[in-house]
C-alpha cells in the first residue's frame, strides 16, 4: 500500500501514483504606508493541497479506480489520508480528478489511463488523531 485515502488504497492493483507534489501557503495581510512599503501582518494558515500524478495499466490496475474516487468526490465530504508509512496527513476533499486515456486496444479500452488528483486540506493531522482516539475510547467506555 502507497497511500489510503478514506477507503480508497494506492496501490498496484488499483492505482499507483508517480508524484507527489504538496503545496503550502500562509495568509498575510496588506496595510499601505504614506511614503514607505507596505506593513503586513500574519493573519492565519492559507490553503494546503496535494496534487497526485499516476496512471492504471490494466495489467495491474482497473480503470474503475478512477471512478471510484469521482464517487468519492460527489459526496463533497473529507476524508483522511494516511501514507503508507503510517505518517498521518489530517482530513483532505477530492477537488479535482483529471483522466488522459491512450494507447488504444481495438474494442476501445485504453491500454494506459493517466491521471492527475487534487486534494485540499480541511483540518489538521491533530485533530484527526484526537478525534479518532477520541471516537476509541468512547466505544471501550
Amino acid at each position: 500500500m502507497m497511500m489510503i485515502f478514506g477507503m480508497f488504497v494506492f496501490s498496484i492493483p488499483t492505482a499507483t501514483y508517480q508524484s507527489l507534489q504538496r503545496s503550502t501557503s500562509w495568509n498575510h495581510a496588506s496595510n499601505n504606508r504614506f511614503g514607505s512599503m507596505p506593513a503586513y501582518q500574519y493573519v492565519g494558515k492559507g490553503e494546503d493541497t496535494i496534487t497526485l500524478d499516476g496512471s492504471i495499466v490494466p495489467e495491474f490496475g482497473q480503470q474503475l479506480s478512477i471512478t471510484a474516487l469521482r464517487v468519492m468526490g460527489d459526496t463533497g465530504k473529507s476524508f483522511p489520508l494516511i501514507a503508507g508509512n503510517g505518517k498521518i496527513y489530517g482530513m483532505w476533499k477530492l477537488d479535482e480528478v483529471k483522466e488522459t486515456q491512450t494507447y488504444f486496444y481495438e474494442d476501445g479500452l485504453p491500454k494506459k489511463v493517466e491521471f492527475s488528483l487534487k486534494l485540499t486540506k480541511t483540518q489538521t493531522a491533530g485533530v484527526l488523531v484526537g478525534n479518532v482516539l477520541g471516537n476509541m475510547v468512547g466505544n471501550v467506555l
